[in-house]
Order: C-alpha cells, then sequence, then structure tokens
C-alpha cells in the first residue's frame, strides 16, 4: 500500500484542497458505482427471477435525483472530515498504526469487532435523538422523505446528520488502536451496509433467523421497516440494541419470513 500521500503537509491551504477533492470524489463514485452495481447485478436480477424479493415498491426518478444530490453533498463532508482525520493522524493524535508488529495479529479482528460495537452503540442512540420530533423535522426528515428506500437512498442526509454520521470515525480512531488496513475495511462495510439495508430487495437467506450468529445482523427487510414504521428498527449493523431495548418491530419476523420463504 503506497502510503507517500500521508507525508504531505495538509496544513497549507492547497495540499488541502487537492486531498479533500481526491476524497470526495472518491467517495461519492464509490457510492455511484457500487449502488449502481448493486441495483443492476442485485436489485434487478431478484425482481425479474424472486419477486418476493423485492420488499420496497419503485421509486420515482424524482426521487433518484433528489436522493443523488443531498448524497453529493454527503461526499463533500466526508471528503472534510477524512481529511482532518489524516492532519490529526500526521500529528499524532490518533492511534492509527501502519505497522502489523505494532500489536499482536489477534488484536486486529478485536479492534474491528470493538469499532463495529461502539459505532453501532453511537449510531442507535444519535438515531433515536434523531428521531425527537423537534430534532426530526429539522434534520432527519431529507433521509425519511424516501419511504421506498432504494440504493440512492444510502448517502442521503441532511448536512448536519452527515456529519453526526461521519463524525465518529474520527472519535474512534482517537481511541481504538487500529491498524490503517482495519479502518479502510470498517469505511467500506460502512458503505456496503448502507448500500445493502436501503436497497429495497432482501438478500438474506431464511436460515439466517435461525443462526445464533448471523440472525443479528440488519439487512434490508429490517431496515425498510424502519422507513414505514418511524419508531422501530433504529440499528445499523445488528438488532441487539433494537432487541435489549424493546424498539425491533414485531412485524419483521412475518415479512422476512414472506420474503424469503418458497411460495
Amino acid at each position: 500500500m503506497d502510503l507517500s500521500f500521508l507525508e504531505r503537509d495538509y496544513t497549507i491551504p492547497g495540499e488541502f484542497l487537492y486531498l479533500f477533492v481526491v476524497f470526495s470524489v472518491i467517495i461519492f463514485m464509490r457510492y455511484v458505482i457500487m449502488s449502481g452495481l448493486y441495483q443492476k447485478l442485485i436489485y434487478n436480477k431478484l425482481a425479474r427471477m424472486i419477486p418476493r424479493r423485492i420488499i420496497s415498491p419503485k421509486y420515482p426518478d424524482s426521487q433518484q435525483k433528489r436522493e443523488i444530490i443531498w448524497s453529493g453533498i454527503s461526499s463533500i463532508l466526508f471528503g472534510v472530515i477524512g481529511v482532518l482525520m489524516i492532519m490529526a493522524w500526521q500529528k499524532g493524535y490518533t492511534a492509527i498504526y501502519t505497522e502489523w508488529s505494532e500489536f499482536p495479529l489477534w488484536y486486529i479482528p478485536l479492534s474491528f469487532i470493538g469499532a463495529l460495537f461502539v459505532h453501532e452503540t453511537y449510531y442507535y442512540w444519535m438515531h433515536r435523538w434523531l428521531h425527537h420530533p423537534n430534532i426530526y423535522r429539522l434534520i432527519h426528515k431529507v433521509h425519511h422523505d424516501s419511504i421506498s428506500t432504494s440504493v440512492w437512498t444510502s448517502f442521503s442526509f441532511h448536512p448536519i446528520e452527515s456529519i453526526l454520521q461521519a463524525i465518529i470515525i474520527p472519535v474512534i480512531v482517537l481511541i481504538v488502536p487500529m491498524h490503517l488496513s482495519v479502518l479502510i475495511v470498517l469505511l467500506m462495510i460502512m458503505t456496503i451496509s448502507a448500500i445493502v439495508n436501503h436497497a429495497g430487495v432482501e438478500v438474506y437467506p431464511a436460515s439466517w433467523r435461525k443462526n445464533p450468529i448471523m440472525q443479528w445482523f440488519i439487512g434490508s427487510t429490517h431496515h425498510d421497516l424502519h422507513h414505514r414504521r418511524f419508531t422501530k428498527n433504529y440499528g445499523l449493523y445488528f438488532t441487539f440494541w433494537d432487541v435489549w431495548m424493546k424498539t425491533e418491530s414485531g412485524e419483521f419476523d412475518d415479512r422476512f419470513k414472506k420474503a424469503t420463504t418458497s411460495q
């Protein structure tokens, strides 16, 4: 991995602007390419082969355009936060490391799981706060204007919510020692999870609800219910906070079974 870009001085305005533009373009193009591929290869294919897998009705073209515009703004803000995180790393403020020998190899998956847990916990309680009536009208409504979600909904946030969504990652790397590769994987998982959860097509098999580990993972059926019921299913990656706090929708099992069981 070429890490030479980490050695540039981003306190210089021109260097900051350069990396900001690069990060913003990469983030937005990653969103566009991954969302487009998922729509073409997964959603459209399952819609033809297994129609019951589609759990969110087709959205109007005007919604897709609106979501892409909001997502572009989100990508710009994510780019700014990304540059600031690099600058913090350069100053020695973060716990990011690049040498595999700094920590035992068994710590690599542990740090990844720990970061997911912290992120999930932050997201769940932040998400519930965003549903406070006053906060919802000002911020979170932008995301919930998409009742029928799509792959393009995944980054469609009010700018303040975009910042709230992203700021937890710099906080995590300030506290949790993490190899740079783990951070990159975490960022990819965030994008993939957002697309899967909003795509409107259930890709997980029926057997997942019976598996002691996989039953805790959130998919499209679970999050689709959040966009329809608003006060249920607040989780990001996992269902455990919803289960513990009794905010999981009672409709979930029936809807999941309907989407995944052969007719």
